[in-house]
């Protein structure tokens, strides 16, 4: 502990940020201090070690090998002084930080806070309401739902529901089809920015594609759900975006065939951060809460006699070549 007296902490924090971030500049932004200053402080540390940590070229910094191994070690260090810290202020304000997409918050997290208010009263929940992955490591976010295939670099992945995808519509419009050919009679809502398309579900359903007539076109899920609402014509939905307005009959899903998407929602934490408490507390709650959703949406919106259901016996997220077709009640 006593060499430690002769090293200046800032210059130590110099090394270990412009060692992750990769240059001066971006280094200096997170500092919030000057690139000269960071030049200075990481040859002030240099000096005061005995040891370069880096090399001077033309493109910028390269850590030397022993500041490769420095810049390691200084890492891990300076990420338990975080969490040490963070001790402090779990124990005054015990915040969760949650990180979800605007349409996952909106239309499925919202409306079943209250239950883990009341599960949890002394935790105190803000949700970050973002498309963009973070960097867990790094952030105060201590957990974050997303939808896609779980592959996040640097992260720790759990995944929470995988993603079937079927078509909704008011119930006015769903009593015009009779057929999924009657769906060229109807206009698609699309959105614009969506992972999924339509020939999945064709493909599941065994038929060809339909030409839809045109219908509106959004950035945005939730739009396109109020829009399918409105009875514009028919989206193609998935179980927690469309799970309530079916539940409530303000949708219908009129084939009963649901296609898996490839795709799911995940929990993904910090891979170096320790998992709290209220981590913990988090995911079990919202497993909870899936599982009530989707015995929901199950029992919601029953296939009409004779019409195709699909039963996966794939694993969750991955191939469409064992999903069986098999007729509605049986």
């Amino acid at each position: 502990m006593a060499m430690l007296n002769r090293v200046h902490l800032n210059g130590l924090r110099a090394v270990e940020t412009v060692a992750r971030l990769g240059s001066l500049a971006a280094a200096a932004g997170e500092l919030n201090v000057s690139v000269s200053a960071v030049s200075q402080q990481i040859s002030r540390t240099e000096k005061q070690l005995g040891q370069a940590l880096f090399e001077r070229t033309a493109s910028g910094l390269v850590l030397t090998e022993f500041g490769a191994v420095f810049a390691t070690r200084l890492g891990a260090g300076f990420r338990e002084l975080a969490q040490a810290v963070a001790l402090a202020d779990e124990a005054t304000q015990c915040t969760l930080v949650v990180s979800v997409a605007p349409a996952f918050a909106s239309k499925w997290l919202l409306p079943r806070l209250s239950r883990h208010f009341d599960r949890h009263p002394n935790v105190l929940l803000r949700i970050d309401a973002s498309v963009r992955l973070a960097n867990l490591d790094y952030s105060d976010i201590d957990i974050a739902i997303r939808l896609g295939d779980g592959k996040w670099p640097g992260g720790r992945t759990e995944l929470l529901l995988a993603q079937e995808v079927f078509p909704v519509c008011a119930p006015a419009i769903a009593q015009k089809l009779k057929s999924i050919e009657d769906l060229a009679q109807t206009c698609a809502i699309t959105d614009e920015r969506a992972m999924i398309n339509w020939e999945s579900w064709f493909e599941t359903a065994g038929v060809p594609p339909v030409t839809f007539l045109k219908g509106a076109r959004f950035t945005d899920p939730m739009l396109c759900l109020e829009s399918a609402i409105a009875g514009h014509g028919v989206m193609l939905g998935w179980q927690l975006l469309a799970a309530d307005a079916l539940a409530d009959g303000r949708l219908v899903a009129p084939f009963g065939i649901r296609a898996q998407s490839g795709l799911g929602y995940w929990l993904v934490t910090s891979s170096v951060k320790a998992e709290s408490r209220k981590v913990r507390d988090f995911k079990l709650w919202i497993r909870e809460e899936i599982e009530a959703t989707m015995a929901r949406f199950g029992s919601a919106n029953p296939a009409p006699a004779g019409a195709i259901a699909v039963e996966s016996t794939a694993p969750p997220l991955y191939g469409r070549s064992d999903i069986k077709l098999r007729q509605a009640g049986s």
